[in-house]
């Protein structure tokens, strides 16, 4: 009995140096196979001599076994954190830092609104169409009732890739593909990337999407542009909304319009969002000018159609109160969680 508690102890002081010592995780496992292992450890052959002794002698030794064996074991843990943290310190990394849950992912604040937007025309009856980002200035411009000695159609503002072929300014062009293609009656969403050249600052991006609208046939007038824009606005913005139109001058339509809506940030009364006005721009309008509809081989005197345009970013600012453009950009994901 005597023999095997001297062992034990003498197990215990070679253990202290050999976890002490280990200097990475291998060698640390060596050390505790060598000592604590099932098979072949020095505690386990200790063990096994147990019934040598008499019934008086074993539980003497097996409570100093199990000593050891605590002793050991703790101190195998504990080296094993000084090892993996000398490990991650080399690494570059700090062990001492809290841990950081896991992104959630979200839809972008401008899809989620692109979403509504889309949902709500298809329930008007509108159809989504598509058309190329690389366009020709006559689609672009002259088709359009704008000439191409109008600022817009200057390579200040727009981006020109080839000799009367640039990237698309505006989405206005796949209504006139659309009419091209088709007869009346026409009743089209147009959504896409436009670009301009543009400075990238808090409320400008040379990039952004747009969506336009644009609707064809016989008898259409402006009182069907103001009942669909001010039925899409209380769908958007609430049963409350109010909607104005004021006067307003583009190429292509004639009348033309700028669409606001009532603040609903504010409830109408005015902030700093709506500069105190109580009203936000969410588009522009307009009856289409005939001369449009004589580009694309339409009889101005039998149709009459009319075309609406906006920003879903711009709609994104204010409904979630996002102050600067740029964040739309970045794909922050730290940004972007908070609309999940």
């Amino acid at each position: 009995m005597t023999d095997l508690i001297d062992e034990l102890e003498a197990l215990e002081r070679e253990g202290r140096e050999a976890i002490s010592g280990a200097r990475d995780a291998a060698a640390l496992e060596a050390a505790r196979v060598r000592l604590l292992g099932r098979k072949d450890g020095r505690l386990t052959a200790i063990l096994r001599r147990l019934g040598d002794l008499s019934p008086e002698e074993r539980p003497r030794v097996g409570a100093a076994a199990n000593r050891v064996k605590e002793v050991l074991t703790g101190l195998l843990e504990a080296r094993a954190v000084e090892v993996e943290g000398g490990a991650a310190q080399a690494a570059g990394i700090d062990p001492t830092l809290p841990g950081r849950r896991p992104w959630r992912g979200a839809r972008h604040p401008v899809t989620q609104v692109m979403d509504e937007i889309y949902a709500i025309f298809r329930s008007l009856g509108f159809t989504r169409a598509r058309g190329p980002e690389a366009e020709t200035d006559w689609y672009n411009f002259t088709a359009l009732n704008t000439p191409l000695d109008h600022p817009a159609a200057d390579m200040h503002d727009t981006f020109y890739l080839a000799p009367g072929v640039l990237l698309r300014s505006h989405t206005s062009p796949v209504q006139i593909r659309t009419m091209q293609a088709y007869r009346p009656p026409i009743r089209i969403i147009a959504p896409g990337m436009v670009y301009r050249r543009d400075p990238f600052d808090a409320s400008h991006a040379p990039g952004f999407d747009q969506l336009e609208g644009l609707v064809v046939d016989e008898g259409v007038s402006l009182v069907d542009l103001k009942a669909t824009l001010a039925e899409f606005a209380r769908r958007l913005f609430g049963p409350e909304a109010r909607v104005r139109f004021r006067p307003s001058f583009f190429p292509f339509t004639e009348p033309s319009a700028e669409v606001d809506v009532s603040c609903f940030l504010c409830g109408a009364k005015g902030c700093p969002a709506c500069k105190g006005t109580g009203w936000m721009e969410i588009m522009g309008a307009g009856m289409v000018d005939p001369a449009v509809f004589e580009a694309v081989g339409y009889d101005p005197e039998r149709y009459t159609g009319f075309a609406f345009g906006m920003g879903p970013g711009r709609i994104a600012l204010q409904r979630y109160g996002i102050p600067d453009i740029r964040l739309l950009y970045e794909s922050d994901v730290r940004f972007l969680e908070q609309f999940s």
